[in-house]
């Protein structure tokens, strides 16, 4: 690993200025940019650690919607009785990320600003509409993912917290790779006031995306018998030695039934 200057700033704003500078990382969890750094894959000139902002940690349940500090951990979601009470399919999503190690290290705001195409994060603020904040301004889930391992994140822009509405239904499924626990394919419904919505991990050349067919299925019965049938065009969709496009693309509604049920 290349040599790097290190700083760990005791404020929102401290952070946002020493990531502006030339060739900084944000460090969160940590869980893939130093797995990148080792590598050579990334190395960055500086890394500034958020580690000590405990103002960016914790869980809130409040008029319908649960808010998380952006350094919450997979894992404190994972535990948290106010989130497996108002949307059990987020709490189950966060255990089911990678190992204990990576549960207990990674957070939340970390999976999204790196917006891995095999994530599942992107997935749950995707299909349940998610409000992305940060130091400068509030983001819908739907303008945040910009492509792979891209968001409209700027240089030096600080993700504070994400805040989740509580949906009336909600249900997520994982087709993982073992050795990584990544997503072959992942698929996460859910039903609240704007609708119906299905976001798609693991499978987009582009990273997550919203699967319309199965929203449009769904939004005309809630019921898995509605994903029978819908057919998702593989040439959107990547492949590898894990899985084809193709199969990936038969996977979808099969995980998206799943969900539902």
């Amino acid at each position: 690993m290349q040599a790097f200057n290190y700083a760990k700033p005791g404020s929102v704003a401290d952070a946002a200025r020493a990531a502006g500078a030339t060739d900084a990382k944000l460090l969160a969890g940590g869980q893939s940019l130093l797995a990148a750094m080792k590598i050579g894959m990334a190395a960055p000139a500086a890394l500034v650690d958020l580690g000590g902002l405990k103002d960016l940690q914790g869980i809130s349940v409040s008029g319908g919607v649960v808010k998380i500090g952006a350094m919450t951990t997979h894992a404190a979601v994972a535990a948290s009785k106010e989130v497996a009470q108002a949307i059990p399919a987020l709490a189950a999503l966060a255990g089911g990320i990678g190992d204990r190690q990576v549960r207990n290290r990674g957070t939340i705001g970390g999976s999204l600003a790196n917006n891995d195409p095999a994530a599942d994060y992107p997935a749950a603020a995707l299909a349940l509409g998610a409000t992305i904040h940060t130091d400068k301004r509030t983001l819908t889930a739907d303008d945040f993912f910009k492509g792979l391992y891209t968001t409209v994140l700027s240089d030096g822009e600080v993700i504070t917290a994400v805040s989740f509405p509580v949906p009336e239904k909600a249900g997520w499924q994982k087709f993982k790779q073992p050795a990584s626990r990544f997503a072959l394919v992942g698929v996460f419904v859910a039903k609240g006031k704007g609708g119906v919505r299905v976001a798609v991990t693991g499978a987009g050349n582009n990273g997550v995306f919203r699967a319309k067919a199965l929203e449009d299925k769904l939004a005309a019965s809630w019921s898995g018998s509605a994903c029978d049938g819908v057919k998702i065009d593989a040439k959107s969709l990547n492949g590898d030695l894990h899985g084809s496009a193709e199969y990936r693309a038969a996977l979808i509604p099969v995980l998206a039934k799943r969900a539902v049920a």
